[in-house]
């Protein structure tokens, strides 16, 4: 399948319950749903919920080709990451895990978005269901500090309450363009300018969307002397950011250097 990396994808920031268990073996999780994939083998989509999930009618062949060859970075970035996609993910499970994200390195979002499964979410066949709404909101919050998340506990448990009651109706906001989406996202108590760019690109599939945090800022400071040109990639800024981010994370970083916080 062209442009698919498992190992690129479940590594790319942009997703916490995506993890390796055994040699190219992976649990994906999303929601209520568990799909296993053993990359020895070759990737079959089991049904249309994966395909949609994982964009498979998308070409993404389109925006690599869109870089011009002189951006040796970006062309290098592209090639070494031209097996990510961004995945169709749930708008209220980003919403969350990107609140919880702040701060925090990779595993240690993992750790606290399973902890918060485990403690609040449906048991399923071997595993936890992300909390509903509705679940979380019955928590107190001294529970949620329990699942290590810090200052950002109270943003996530006045959150939960207030997508449960319909204050924050999420799937209306599907029909919101980018920019009124945006501001209605930074509305909610927590969420600032990145957390709202990753919500838009991973939730609400807005690939458009181009969040910033500590990699992708060295990234454009370095090889861009500060200024990325967004306007090459009008329309799918976020594809692009996440070569960068990849990229920039995994190959182009000196030995020896910490991976930094998280997410995107």
């Amino acid at each position: 399948m062209d442009n698919l990396d498992i190992r690129q994808i479940a590594e790319s920031g942009q997703i916490f319950r995506f993890n390796e268990v055994g040699e190219g073996r992976y649990e994906l999780l999303a929601g209520d749903r568990r799909l296993d994939i053993d990359t020895r083998r070759p990737f079959t989509v089991p049904d249309g919920f994966w395909s949609s999930y994982f964009d498979l009618e998308t070409d993404y062949s389109r925006f690599i080709n869109a870089i011009p060859e002189s951006d040796e970075f970006l062309t290098a970035a592209a090639r070494y990451g031209s097996g990510m996609r961004i995945l169709r993910q749930d708008p209220w499970e980003m919403l969350i895990s990107f609140i919880i994200s702040q701060r925090k390195s990779i595993p240690a979002i993992k750790t606290s978005v399973e902890k918060l499964c485990e403690r609040f979410g449906t048991r399923m066949d071997g595993y936890y269901a992300f909390p509903t709404p509705q679940q979380l909101e019955r928590a107190e919050i001294d529970e949620l500090f329990d699942c290590s998340l810090g200052y950002r506990a109270p943003y996530v448990y006045e959150c939960a309450r207030r997508v449960a009651s319909g204050e924050y109706d999420l799937k209306a906001w599907e029909k919101l363009d980018d920019e009124e989406l945006r501001a209605r996202l930074m509305s909610i108590r927590g969420v600032g300018i990145k957390v709202a760019n990753c919500v838009m690109l991973f939730g609400y599939h807005r690939i458009g969307a181009f969040p910033v945090d500590v990699w992708i800022q060295r990234v454009v400071d370095e090889h861009y002397g500060g200024h990325f040109p967004l306007e090459l990639y009008e329309g799918f800024a976020g594809v692009i950011q996440q070569y960068m981010f990849f990229y920039g994370r995994n190959a182009a970083r000196p030995a020896g250097k910490p991976d930094g916080t998280g997410g995107v």
